[in-house]
C-alpha cells in the first residue's frame, strides 16, 4: 500500500476542495468536486446513497481523489486506489467535513431521509 508524504498530508489537511474520479458502466471517467478528509485511517470523502459516485463505486470500487494547492499549481496530491464505503458514522463525518470547510458544527445541506456514506480510499498509487 502506498504511503502519503508529510507534504501530501499537509495539503490534504487544508480546507481545499478536491475532485474525485469514479468510473461509469462503460469505463468512462466521472469527476465531481468533494470535501476531502484525512485521519489515522487515511484519505476519505463523504457522499449520499443514490448519488452517481456512490452508485459507480458500488459497481466498481476503483477511485482517484486529487487536491491542488490554489497558491502553487505544482503542489498537488492525487491518491488512486480502491474504495470502501462505510455507513456507520457517516453523519458525523459529513459534520466534521462541514466544520473543516465551512466552520460550522453540522452539515447544513442535509436532506430528510438522506443516508450518508463515507468513502475511504486504500491507496495503491500516490502522486505528489
Amino acid at each position: 500500500m502506498a504511503e502519503l508524504s508529510d507534504k501530501a498530508k499537509a495539503l490534504l489537511e487544508r480546507p481545499i476542495p478536491g475532485w474525485v474520479t469514479t468510473l461509469d458502466k462503460d469505463g468512462s471517467p466521472h469527476n465531481t468536486v468533494v470535501w476531502v478528509g484525512l485521519d489515522e485511517r487515511g484519505v476519505y470523502f463523504n457522499t449520499a446513497v443514490g448519488r452517481v459516485k456512490e452508485r459507480h463505486l458500488r459497481r466498481n470500487p476503483r477511485v482517484s481523489v486529487s487536491v491542488l494547492d490554489p497558491e502553487d499549481a505544482y503542489n498537488l496530491v492525487s491518491v488512486t486506489g480502491t474504495a470502501t464505503l462505510e455507513s456507520e458514522g457517516a453523519d458525523a463525518v459529513i459534520d466534521a467535513l462541514a466544520g473543516k470547510y465551512m466552520g460550522v458544527d453540522e452539515y447544513p445541506f442535509r436532506k430528510d431521509g438522506e443516508q450518508r456514506v463515507t468513502v475511504r480510499i486504500r491507496p495503491e498509487k500516490i502522486i505528489g
